[in-house]
């Protein structure tokens, strides 16, 4: 589904990304783990659009879209949740589904239904100004805003940041379901064990480069890993 082939991004003179390259397939969900700087939401926002990459390929479907624009992309099947959600605070719950629907034009009813099926707590909060909400519920709205475009592809950057560990496995949870029903997911996430606890397979970024990779399981059991991200 997703091919990037050595690319190499920089930041004015710092080399963010050093010939990074990886594949996701067809209904996996792939985590890209790492410490904080090591290149992982540039690594997210160079195959949205956000970022160019001076070398190499990025392919999506068989396409090439290393030059396509970040909102052509989301007509392709390209869903990108950002780190710190990006959600619109002024507008209502409903309002924001609404926007991340804006290439079908509106949201049917099933389609809303079916985000507030997966999400109750959005049904229950569905008038209410985005601001207001918790970080677990902005992060389940910025899921479910992504959601609703029907993407291909759903790219998921930090989704457990700042939140409580009860939120954090409900969040882990709606992935793998998401998971179960087909959805592919490329995920960036610091903590590294429940990443590896619902990742196929898994790559470690490190200042840029990707130093190992394998399935979760190999990952998740591996001394180094443990050492350095698993606390062992």
């Amino acid at each position: 589904m997703l091919k990037v082939n050595h690319i190499n991004v920089y930041y004015g003179k710092i080399h963010a990304l050093k010939d990074v390259s990886f594949e996701v397939q067809d209904g996996e969900v792939v985590a890209l783990i790492g410490a904080n700087g090591a290149g992982k939401s540039t690594t997210l926002k160079t195959v949205s659009g956000m970022q160019r990459t001076r070398t190499g390929s990025i392919e999506f479907l068989g396409e090439n879209i290393t030059h396509t624009e970040s909102h052509k992309l989301v007509y392709k099947g390209l869903a990108h949740v950002p780190e710190g959600r990006r959600i619109f605070l002024q507008m209502t719950v409903l309002e924001n589904l609404e926007m991340g629907a804006y290439i079908h034009k509106n949201p049917t009813k099933a389609e809303l239904d079916d985000i507030f099926a997966r999400f109750p707590r959005l049904l229950e909060r569905k008038n209410q100004i985005a601001g207001t909400l918790s970080g677990g519920e902005q992060q389940m709205l910025a899921m479910g805003r992504a959601l609703i475009s029907h993407p291909k592809l759903l790219m998921l950057d930090e989704p457990s940041m700042g939140l409580a560990p009860i939120l954090v496995e409900q969040i882990f949870d709606i992935i793998a379901e998401l998971h179960k029903t087909g959805t592919t997911i490329l995920l960036v996430e610091q903590n590294a064990e429940m990443a590896l606890r619902i990742a196929d397979r898994a790559y470690v970024l490190e200042s840029g480069a990707i130093k190992l990779s394998g399935t979760g399981k190999e990952l998740a059991a591996s001394d180094a890993i443990k050492k350095a991200y698993l606390g062992g």
